[in-house]
């Protein structure tokens, strides 16, 4: 037999006990309250239905949950409940704006208008533009034609004529031009074949090895491939050995693993 003797078990304070029944006790008195929660279970109040799926219940339209009850929400005039459980549970009715959190008023639609699609502003009628909290007639001055575009002038001249101030003047286009029809840029430029010099189309002088160039700068004509432009001519290329034309053709460069020097593709470093 052991000499040794058994240590005696912890003691545990009087007060510590004392707050472990304590705990104890409201953990069961809170287990026996009837089921009252806030996100809707337990057991199904008045204005309220049991959920389609799962457990549970929700507020009818027009109410809202509170504890574990379903309290009336204040729907405005000319509002309608949301059905949300956020917010204020109600929104202003197609062509009405909330005011102040409280009320629905009508928005303000003025004479030759109509109220748009979304329901939240106005738009003036075909004819009219917009100034203001008004609608005025649009006025078409000759040689234009209006625009759906509420903002600005609401009008744009024809094809041919230019806006200048409140009216629509002729475009001035030289002989061997024609109109471009852009909304920025040039109103015309040449034809095919002509460069423009001081407002004028003149012919184009194709020097030997070119052929016309459509771009609108330059002097019209772009050397054939295999010739560089020299001044007003096209020289032919002086292609050195171990190079090649690039893509436009009127240049050159060394081939692969060649690099120029004084004038030549030589090969390393």
């Amino acid at each position: 037999m052991s000499n040794r003797m058994a240590k005696p078990a912890p003691h545990t304070p009087s007060h510590c006990h004392g707050q472990i029944m304590l705990t104890m006790a409201m953990m069961i008195a809170f287990l026996a309250l009837p089921a009252l929660a806030q996100d809707g279970t337990g057991r199904v109040p008045e204005n309220a239905e049991a959920r389609n799926y799962g457990a549970g219940w929700d507020c009818t339209l027009g109410y809202r949950v509170d504890g574990a009850e379903c309290v009336a929400i204040d729907v405005p005039q000319n509002a309608h409940p949301t059905g949300r459980s956020y917010g204020s549970g109600w929104a202003c009715k197609h062509g009405y704006k909330e005011v102040g959190g409280v009320s629905c008023e009508a928005i303000p639609v003025p004479e030759n208008a109509f109220l748009r699609s979304t329901g939240y502003d106005w738009q003036c009628n075909h004819g009219y533009r917009q100034e203001r909290a008004t609608c005025i007639p649009i006025i078409l001055p000759e040689n234009a034609y209006l625009t759906d575009d509420s903002s600005g002038s609401g009008w744009e001249c024809a094809r041919g004529f230019a806006s200048t101030a409140d009216a629509c003047v002729p475009i001035a286009v030289p002989v061997n031009g024609y109109l471009t029809n852009a909304d920025y840029g040039p109103k015309w430029v040449c034809e095919r074949g002509f460069f423009e010099i001081d407002g004028r189309c003149d012919p184009v002088t194709l020097p030997a090895n070119s052929l016309l160039d459509p771009t609108s700068y330059g002097p019209g004509w772009r050397c054939q491939r295999g010739f560089e432009r020299v001044g007003k001519t096209c020289a032919a290329i002086a292609l050195p050995a171990n190079a090649h034309l690039d893509r436009s053709g009127n240049r050159w460069r060394c081939n692969r693993n060649f690099h120029f020097s004084d004038g030549e593709c030589i090969l390393g470093r």
